[in-house]
């Protein structure tokens, strides 16, 4: 457990500098990383193409900050942020493509990811992993941990959410384990179709990523124009 607690505390250090970097940023980065892991060839050029479709969906969906109407002196401007660190995990029917497309969504989105997966999935998350780090990846931002912590590491309240893929009695026991949190409640995504990836496939993946974040600006100069300092305040 103090292993994961480690671990979890350097993601937390680096998560503010990853999130604040731009959407454009991380996707270039993203898309560096895919053309490594297309490199290795057989199953990793299809997760290649996966993780360049959430990028390009990321590209649609996230890399826009949208105006929102207000008052006069006033800006508000409505952009995604990501949510902290997302855990992620997966059973034996865990596929290169479902874990890249996973690790992806959730990194362009903004969030640092703890990997925590079986036997020779394991060793396909510490290549892709490294091929990461070689695109430009900071360190830490996305680490794998051993199966065995796996259950505390869902409990941890650090963990904003989990993404797995498996069959339905994987998905119910993870749900299970993640109801006997206590304090924050974190969010589920999974995949059960391993054939056409009808969830990590979709379109707005991404969104399930992120939390949407609001900015005010007030730009009335003081001792500006006081037309417009009086509207609204009733005095005639």
């Amino acid at each position: 457990m103090h292993q994961l607690n480690s671990v979890l505390e350097q993601c937390e250090a680096v998560w503010e500098d990853w999130n604040d970097q731009t959407v454009a940023g991380r996707i270039a980065l993203l898309q560096r990383w895919s053309d490594t892991v297309a490199a290795r060839g057989d199953d990793f050029a299809h997760a290649a193409k996966m993780i360049r479709f959430q990028c390009e969906n990321a590209q649609r969906l996230l890399d826009k900050v949208h105006e929102l109407p207000g008052p006069t002196g006033e800006t508000n401007e409505l952009y995604t942020a990501g949510r902290g660190t997302i855990a992620m995990t997966g059973d034996a029917s865990l596929t290169s493509i479902a874990l890249c497309g996973q690790l992806a969504a959730a990194l362009v989105a903004g969030n640092c990811v703890v990997v925590s997966v079986e036997g020779s999935h394991a060793d396909n998350a510490d290549a892709v992993m490294a091929d990461l780090v070689k695109a430009g990846c900071p360190d830490r931002v996305a680490v794998r941990v051993g199966l065995e912590v796996c259950s505390d590491l869902f409990k941890h309240p650090q963990v904003v959410g989990v993404a797995t893929t498996g069959t339905k009695e994987h998905v119910r026991d993870v749900n299970r384990q993640l109801a006997q949190r206590q304090g924050v409640i974190a969010t589920l995504v999974a995949e059960t179709d391993i054939e056409q990836y009808s969830v990590i496939g979709s379109p707005d993946y991404v969104l399930r990523f992120v939390t949407e974040c609001t900015r005010t600006i007030n730009i009335t100069a003081v001792g500006g124009n006081a037309t417009l300092l009086e509207l609204g305040s009733g005095e005639h």
